[in-house]
Parts: C-alpha cells; structure tokens; sequence
C-alpha cells in the first residue's frame, strides 16, 4: 500500500485538506455529493500503481473547514481545486471530476485551461447544459430535494435524491467483493452540508457554453452504463458531449459506478487516459 501524504492548503475563506499517493503521472480527482477525500478509496487504491493521486475534501466536507458563513458557489469550489494544482502541480494534469466534480473540472477547463490535459467528466450535474424544458423540470427536482430537506432533514431527502440521479440503491450492481461504505456520523454530516449549501452551488451554477466548446482541454464525457438514460445527469453528459462534438464514453455501473465497480472502472480511465 502506497504511503499517503495528507496536507491542508489554506484558500481564501478555507482550508482545504487533500492526500496525495501513488506514483506516475499526476491525476486529481474531485469527488461528488458528500464525498471527501476518502469516498473512493477501491478506486484510488487500484489507480495509485500507475499515478500520483490527488484527492481532497471540499470546503465544509470533513477535515476541510470554513472560515464564516457558508457561501456556496461552484465557481468557489473551482478556485479551489485550481489553487491545489497550483500548489501541487507544475504542468497540466488529468483529472477525474464525478458528478459535482465534473461541474468543478468544467469550470476549471473555461477558467485555468492550462492546469488541465485531460478531464474525465462523469455525469456534471450541470443544469445549464440542458435547454428547456429539461433544465427547468431538473431544477425543479433539485429545489424539490433540497425542500424535503429542510423540511425533514438528509435521510428524507435521499430517496428524491437518488431518485433525481437515476441510483437505485436497493438493486444496485456492485462488483464482486466490493463492499459500500456505511453513512457514519462524519458522512451525515457531510450530507447535511452537501444538501443546504452545494445543492444551491449546482441550481445556481453557470458557464459559456461556448467557452466550454472552444476549451483546449482534452474532455472526455462520460456516463454510467446502467444510468436510466432519462435522468437529468446523463443527460448533461450527453449535452456535454453534443457541444464538443465527441463520443460519450460508457463507464462500468451507474452514477456512482467509482464506488460500486472500482477495478472495472479503473481499467476504463487508465485506457482513456492511455488513448
């Protein structure tokens, strides 16, 4: 097992703590929902033979603390990732953004195209790919969310949550041998958090779109296999994928395929990246 380098990087308004470990080329990988540094561990494990990964806690997650009100926005959690590569990168580097860190890596290729080479972008849950009337009837579901949750709290909210995602969490396919990480107290938090304030950062996040088209980082959109077609996160990846005139690229489960098919889906970003 590879030795793990854990830091915390002061930013404005911040602290942001991150591991480093592995060895090869640097590869960072933004995590979604409430996921901190440690949210795909099988992953990183099965990917720090062949890279040097970077993963973190984003602000209000974990080990990554605020200083003063909460102000979320994803343009924040971009400046963020980007003052990380600044400390810890001295050329571009490939990232793999899941979910809200697809969003963050999107940013990230419009406004500090020089830190990236490649970004794997599984399923931004980034409304403003869409064109109406999917992105109202998204944002909608979103403020539905986030309504149940302040109305009854994170473990109301899941089951619309997931149900927006397109996760079936009772049949969901998993790998053999793999087995989820249950929601401790640290993860609940985190839940709380993710559903209060970052779920504002994604209803009110925007970018040019034809910024993004014209980007020169090489942008991979990618789905899961077993992701319903008709929810809103594959659609934004198959928007992503429209606007930049490029294939999606299919990875081994559904929306948190990272988490439930680890060594299928460190085969798939290792021929991606290799390709």
């Amino acid at each position: 097992m590879s030795t793990i380098h854990a830091d915390k990087l002061p930013v404005p308004g911040a602290e942001i703590y991150y591991e480093v470990r592995g060895d090869g080329p640097l590869l960072l990988i933004s995590q979604s929902g409430e996921g901190d540094a440690g949210r795909s561990e099988a992953l990183v494990r099965q990917l720090a033979a062949d890279f040097t990964v970077i993963t973190y806690d984003r602000r209000g997650l974990s080990r990554s603390t605020i200083h003063g009100a909460p102000a979320p926005s994803m343009a924040a959690h971009a400046d963020d990732a980007h003052r990380l590569l600044a400390e810890l990168a001295d050329g571009p580097v490939a990232m793999l953004g899941c979910s809200m860190g697809a969003a963050i890596g999107l940013h990230l290729a419009v406004n500090h195209p020089g830190q990236l080479s490649t970004l794997i972008a599984h399923e931004p849950v980034s409304p403003w790919l869409l064109t109406d009337p999917h992105r109202a009837e998204h944002l909608a579901e979103l403020a539905q969310c986030q309504a149940v949750f302040h109305a009854e709290g994170w473990q109301a909210a899941l089951a619309p949550m997931v149900r927006t995602l397109g996760i079936d969490p009772v049949h969901q396919d998993i790998e053999p041998g793999v087995q989820l990480t249950p929601i401790t107290p640290e993860r609940a938090e985190n839940f709380a958090y993710f559903l209060a304030h970052d779920f504002t950062a994604v209803r009110e996040d925007h970018l040019d779109t034809d910024l993004l088209r014209d980007s020169p980082v090489h942008i991979v959109p990618a789905t899961g296999r077993t992701t319903p077609r008709h929810v809103f996160d594959h659609r934004c990846a198959a928007e992503l994928a429209a606007l930049r005139a490029t294939d999606l690229v299919e990875f081994p489960g559904g929306h948190n395929g990272n988490l439930t098919h680890p060594t299928a889906y460190a085969e798939v970003l290792r021929g991606v990246l290799d390709a």
